[in-house]
């Protein structure tokens, strides 16, 4: 048994384990490490495992478990973890870091972090007659809806995630209420976390795109369980380019655990 120093971190409600792994304390390769802390019963409890490690290239890398151990990017992770390598003096207020699909870049004022994510074309959105489905770095599946209110999102993102053409690899499912031209709501059942979330990053992101496709205007604010949230980028000729997710990122608390 060892003591784990970790920090807990939050983006509008979607929360995080987060360790400075720069020493390599843990195993990167052991997916039970991210399955133990995350159990909101037996462990710290969270969204997600966020692991801060050096890079000869970017300023630090970020590596990404879900609470099964499964690995993807992360939006509001990718915040949370720009503002513990601020915390840990390893960047000042910009940042160009490597994440599960890649390179991102950021900047931070106050609590805010503006993230860039890739860009989106043809070949990684889908538009159905009843949904779409858009890659922002993880798989989202969009289906706009009226009373997003009363919507059982477990029950029903869960059979859109377990049927059979997504069982296997698995999929996000988003139900987005439109406000106005340049506002929705979303809620988001996550994969890997396999429930509902108070927020999700590149969930947001993919509604945003959807939105816009379908009549709304860029930059798109998007009300969440947990807080709102900013997509901005532009779209030309079914492309998002330019693609940012804007929004807090704050730590919670510290802590020590025995693994």
């Amino acid at each position: 048994m060892k003591k784990i120093e970790f920090y807990k971190y939050q983006g509008t409600g979607n929360d995080f384990v987060v360790v400075d792994n720069r020493e390599k304390s843990l195993d990167r390769n052991d997916r039970s490490i991210a399955q133990n802390l995350c159990d909101r019963k037996f462990g710290v409890g969270s969204d997600g495992l966020i692991l801060i490690e050096n890079h000869s290239e970017y300023d630090f890398e970020m590596v990404f478990f879900n609470p099964d151990g499964s690995q993807s990017m992360c939006g509001n992770g990718s915040r949370c973890a720009v503002k513990f390598a601020q915390f840990l003096g390893i960047i000042q207020n910009e940042t160009t870091f490597l994440s599960t699909d890649g390179v991102h870049e950021a900047s931070i004022e106050g609590d805010i972090v503006r993230l860039s994510m890739h860009d989106v074309d043809q070949s990684r959105m889908q538009d159905f007659s009843d949904h779409l489905t858009i890659n922002t770095g993880s798989p989202h599946y969009v289906l706009f809806t009226s009373n997003l209110k009363d919507k059982d999102i477990k029950e029903e993102g869960s059979a859109i995630r377990y049927s059979k053409e997504f069982a296997a690899e698995g999929i996000n499912v988003n139900f987005v209420e439109k406000q106005s031209e340049s506002e929705i709501s979303v809620r988001t059942y996550e994969r890997g976390v396999e429930n509902e979330t108070l927020s999700c990053g590149t969930g947001v992101t993919a509604c945003a795109i959807a939105h816009v496709m379908h009549g709304g205007k860029s930059p798109v604010k998007i009300e969440t369980l947990g807080g709102s949230l900013s997509v901005e980028f532009k779209l030309t000729e079914g492309k998002a380019e330019n693609v940012y997710l804007t929004g807090p990122a704050k730590k919670v608390f510290k802590g020590e655990i025995e693994l």
